[in-house]
């Protein structure tokens, strides 16, 4: 299994999956995440995909996020135990690496980089050099990228980085900031819903809010706080868009407080 995620839209993901299928020599079935992710986002993307990817049996994740094209940024794959992402390095690999092996430890994962030096255009890496490199990854099998002629092992601190930010929780404080806004206008803050517990309404940036664990916890058109299926804080409405009724996008800053 190969699943496809790019911030592509529509023809382009459909010219990776030929040169997959070209290349395969057995049968491969391809499954698109999305193509509908926020134009050169690395950190949003790599948030849905840490959300996402874990409900996969083992596959090879190639993901094309990548407003480096064409520059010296490595091309890369990332092995987490049964499962392999091809990509660029630019971190949006590494945190459903990490989520795959549920585990924030870089050491137990194991990195390579692959050779790009032919690759026929500079601004289509994904059909270029990611959709060949994750056709070979596929037939030469996860446990055996040694083998894989156009990748190189290179160590842990010679790729970048990603670690999406931490909430401060200072006794019934809590500061974030706002990872992703959903196509619902959902607010998805990185603070735990663990902050929500035990309250029926908190101050979210010194406004009441009321605390439901379910939209339908308040009337149509009404805020609220809630914990969405990631386990963090969203600010929401009922039929509504958060995100205009809190004025809030993707880096703002929020604060919230338990009375």
């Amino acid at each position: 299994m190969i699943t496809l995620s790019s911030d592509f839209g529509s023809p382009y993901p459909a010219a990776m999956k030929g040169v997959v299928l070209e290349r395969a020599r057995t049968d491969v079935q391809l499954i698109d995440v999305s193509h509908e992710f926020s134009r050169g986002d690395v950190r949003s993307t790599a948030f849905w995909l840490r959300e996402v990817l874990p409900y996969f049996p083992p596959a090879v994740h190639l993901v094309v996020v990548d407003p480096g094209v064409g520059t010296d940024r490595n091309a890369l794959v990332i092995r987490a135990g049964e499962y392999a992402l091809v990509g660029p390095d630019n971190g949006v690999l590494v945190p459903p690496a990490r989520r795959l092996l549920e585990t924030d430890r870089n050491d137990t994962l194991e990195y390579y980089v692959i050779d790009d030096a032919d690759a026929a255009s500079s601004t289509f890496h994904g059909r270029d050099v990611f959709a060949p490199a994750a056709a070979d990854v596929h037939e030469t099998g996860i446990d055996a990228l040694e083998a894989v002629s156009s990748l190189t092992a290179i160590n842990r601190e010679e790729i970048v980085d990603l670690a999406l930010p931490e909430a401060t929780i200072d006794a019934d404080r809590a500061t974030g900031e706002v990872l992703v806004v959903d196509d619902f206008g959902n607010v998805i803050t990185n603070v735990p819903g663990e902050f929500l517990e035990g309250r029926d309404r908190l101050r979210a940036d010194g406004e009441e809010v009321p605390v439901g664990e379910t939209f339908a916890s308040v009337p149509a058109g009404q805020r609220l706080a809630t914990v969405g299926s990631h386990g963090n804080v969203e600010l929401d409405v009922n039929d509504g868009r958060g995100d205009e009724a809190f004025g809030l996008t993707v880096g703002d800053e929020v604060r919230l407080e338990r009375d």
